[in-house]
């Protein structure tokens, strides 16, 4: 989330951003601008943010270093960085199909 004064000239920000992240050894697979929106509650005596939301390809030694200066840049309101799971998501369909026939059964008798 980005300080709300910056919606007019976005551009230098979004350079400052890829900069922090290209020193680090990473690259901005995606971006997508989502908007100002109104905040739940007030960050840095802000009542809204610019939301951007980038998937980035980093290292993760490289990734604690791109969260501290994120930390100290002052058109960064606030940040959330999480992994990507790549694993496939378990196929949960037999256990529950089981799980209902098996009600159905009490239920008749």
């Amino acid at each position: 989330m980005l300080h709300p004064d910056l919606e007019i000239d976005l551009e230098k920000a979004l350079k400052k951003l890829e900069g922090i992240i290209a020193d680090n050894d990473g690259t901005i697979a995606s971006q997508e601008n989502q908007g100002k929106k109104k905040l739940a509650y007030q960050i840095k005596k802000q009542d809204f943010a610019v939301y951007i939301f980038n998937e980035v390809e980093i290292a993760p030694k490289s990734a604690n270093k791109v969260q501290s200066l994120l930390n100290i840049t002052d058109e960064v309101v606030r940040y959330l960085m999480v992994e990507k799971d790549l694993k496939p998501p378990v196929n949960e369909t037999k256990p529950r199909d089981e799980e209902k026939s098996a009600e159905a059964d009490t239920k008749e008798g």
